[in-house]
């Protein structure tokens, strides 16, 4: 069965999507913040546990050597019995405090060892009935216990060597399950003894566990917060682009001119109203260019048909001699004639646009062509009895079609023939200009009105209708020329003045000596 898929509006999306960048952000930061916790977590504890260590090792070092000076010879034997007590008595020791681990008796006698013991305290006092210390003497006995291992030892450093423990600057770290629980254990290893302490895991298991269960529970609350501020920040974004829809669902064939209002920020929707804008105006263009071109075509093709009209029932109305029927049927073969080259010329100008007119690329000598092309309009000229004078380079070639060729360069210059007056002059140049072959077609014709020059490429434009109405037509030829031109690479240019004639130049590129 076919389920057709969940559509979300855009505002949706991008609330989805600023969500989910969230999430990936704050489960990255979560999982970076949750590994840095745990790793320093872990060292601090191994750095406490090897301070405590070292402490004690510093206390068992300065007892030894209290143990080894020297008797002066006038002390009395009791106090030379004290001097040479074990120097592990001290681990002894106990004060009416709390504290897991040896207590050095601070008097008046020993005052350097304040320093040595508020070390220890440091790292004893964080949970201090949780550490669990062990003191080995070099034969491998167990000298010292804290309380909180009662009859229990700790492995000694040869053991967890000897089970592949790694050992670091005389130093192991390790774990250890005591009594069902599992310690940090810190061995190391000193010259006068081997000190271990221990701390539970668990401690900072608990805090770790802690750290993630606010992580977890905070992450949804997260998440929902950054939808709802994706679902705002979206909305306060898309809010110009529902300005423009409501707007543009105004503007239909019959308004045009409206635009859209274009918002001073000069950012993406700015730049969107914009070009929605510059759109509007070409649709409104080219609906102005159908409706001239519906009304020019209609006017174009209404008056030969009705032409053919009239002629056809004055020949039905009443019996007409031979020769009234062939001036009839002549008439009428002239009006179908115009209305195949109007529909023609609209073919090809409709087939140009859809890009189904295919242009030959091959070598066409430029100036034999134009020369063809002056010879067949000479006799048109001889019979209004026009000066046609010719200029024409020999040796200009191009590349390009040539039958589309010369049908651009036959239309400009029988237009040229065609709207000057008997007695006229047309000149006709061809040359090099700028590294271009340059066609000059100048006439001394009616012209062309200044403000009209821009509209002589478009459809069935005629200049001044009332002057140039005996003047046979169809008003496409030089948007046939134009095309033309523009598919060889060329460019086309009027200039006229009113009365006093049109000059028409065309340039194509000059053919590569080097093409084949």
């Amino acid at each position: 069965m076919y389920v057709r898929p969940v559509k979300f509006t855009l505002r949706a999306r991008l609330a989805l999507t600023y969500a989910a960048l969230v999430a990936v952000t704050l489960i990255a930061f979560a999982a970076i913040a949750y590994v840095t916790v745990s790793s320093e977590l872990y060292q601090n504890l191994d750095a406490s546990l090897t301070r405590a260590g070292g402490s004690l090792l510093s206390v068992l070092r300065r007892e030894q050597a209290q143990a080894r000076k020297p008797l002066a010879p006038v002390r009395r034997r009791s106090q030379r019995q004290q001097r040479a007590r074990d120097m592990f008595s001290v681990l002894e020791r106990t004060t009416a405090r709390d504290f897991v681990g040896p207590v050095a008796i601070i008097d008046s006698s020993a005052p350097e060892l304040e320093p040595v013991w508020s070390a220890v305290y440091e790292h004893m006092l964080l949970n201090s009935s949780n550490y669990v210390m062990q003191v080995v003497d070099k034969n491998g006995v167990v000298a010292w216990r804290s309380e909180n291992l009662v009859t229990d030892s700790l492995p000694r450093f040869d053991w967890f060597a000897s089970q592949g423990a790694t050992i670091i600057d005389d130093h192991i770290y390790t774990y250890y399950w005591l009594r069902g629980n599992r310690y940090r254990v810190v061995l190391s290893r000193g010259d006068v003894a081997d000190v271990t302490a221990a701390y539970p895991a668990a401690e900072v298991d608990i805090t770790l566990r802690r750290l993630f269960s606010l992580m977890l529970y905070s992450l949804p609350v997260a998440l929902l917060l950054s939808v709802g501020m994706g679902w705002f920040i979206a909305g306060r974004s898309l809010r110009p682009v529902d300005t423009i829809t409501r707007s543009a669902r105004q503007i239909t064939a019959s308004n045009l001119g409206l635009r859209l209002e274009v918002p001073p920020t000069n950012d993406e929707i700015a730049r969107l109203s914009e070009t929605l804008n510059e759109m509007i105006a070409r649709l409104e263009t080219s609906f102005a260019q159908i409706r001239q071109f519906t009304s020019d075509a209609s006017h174009e093709l209404k008056t030969p048909l009705a032409i053919l009209m009239g002629e056809l029932e004055v020949a039905l109305r009443r019996p007409l001699k031979e020769e009234e029927y062939r001036v009839t049927l002549g008439s009428c073969l002239e009006e179908v004639e115009r209305l195949t080259h109007v529909v023609q010329g609209l073919l090809e100008l409709s087939r140009a646009e859809t890009g189904q007119v295919t242009i030959l690329r091959e070598h066409v000598r430029l100036s034999a062509l134009l020369a063809d092309v002056c010879d067949d309009v000479m006799l048109i000229a001889e019979t209004k009895h026009i000066d046609l004078v010719t200029n024409i380079s020999p040796h200009i070639s191009i590349t390009g079609d040539r039958i589309r060729l010369h049908q651009a360069l036959l239309n400009v210059i029988e237009n040229a023939v065609k709207y000057t007056p008997v007695g006229g002059g047309v000149r006709i140049e061809l040359d090099l200009a700028e590294g271009r072959a340059r066609v000059v077609v100048a006439d001394s014709g009616i012209g062309i009105p200044q403000d009209q020059l821009p509209f002589i490429y478009d459809r069935f434009f005629r200049v001044d209708k009332a002057r140039s109405q005996n003047i046979l037509g169809t008003g496409l030829g030089l948007s046939i020329v134009k095309w033309i031109v523009d598919a060889h690479d060329g460019t086309i240019e009027a200039m006229s003045t009113e009365g006093k004639g049109t000059t028409i130049s065309v340039t194509f590129p000059v053919r590569d000596s080097s093409d084949t």
